[in-house]
């Protein structure tokens, strides 16, 4: 994969629209700058509004040492352009050990899991899916899924149909979560492995 392919393959491709897509342009080149990357921005509440940023490393992990620098970081920045009308509480977040998926290469990282599919327009007669990954190819999704009257098949689904997606908690995720923060610093989701006596 050249270094155009690979850029391109951690861009976004599921992203923010209204409130949230306006944040997520003022909030996304400052976590670059900082070292991480944006994975979703959310605007929760009707009153005492919510702001909820979701970041991480490039390897998938983030401590909440990062969590609380980066919100040192966009507090001023969101205070200093305002984007929302009345108050609003930061909130700075990993995606978790069932985190959203957001870019290409989040399919191949997680290849083996399971995960929930939902498009934005149906294939055949449905809009979601759940099956295994099995990585990113040609520029869709790959996915085996049990279909009733088709068996298991993998299926590909291109990512410009791809409204949401997200890991599935099962144990085996739990497994490779815990496998992989101690790999790295922390587990998604400020989740860590117990003490060992």
């Amino acid at each position: 994969m050249d270094q155009r392919d690979e850029g391109a393959h951690s861009q976004r491709f599921i992203r923010e629209t209204g409130l949230a897509a306006g944040i997520a342009a003022l909030v996304e080149p400052t976590l670059e700058d900082l070292g991480f990357r944006l994975v979703r921005v959310q605007v929760l509440g009707r009153d005492g509004q919510t702001v909820q940023i979701m970041a991480e490393r490039a390897g998938g992990t983030i401590k909440i040492e990062d969590c609380e620098a980066i919100s040192r970081q966009l507090s001023p920045l969101l205070d200093a352009h305002d984007p929302l009308p009345g108050s609003y509480r930061l909130e700075v977040s990993s995606p978790g050990i069932d985190r959203p998926l957001v870019r290409p290469s989040d399919f191949e990282d997680w290849a083996g899991h399971e995960a929930r599919i939902e498009l934005k327009a149906p294939i055949g007669d449905r809009k979601r899916y759940r099956g295994v990954l099995e990585g990113f190819e040609d520029g869709e999704v790959r996915m085996t899924c049990t279909l009733d009257q088709h068996g298991t098949q993998v299926i590909g689904f291109p990512v410009d149909l791809i409204a949401a997606a997200k890991l599935v908690l099962t144990d085996d995720l739990v497994r490779d979560a815990l496998r992989r923060g101690k790999k790295g610093a922390d587990v998604a989701g400020g989740f860590e492995p117990p003490l060992e006596e």
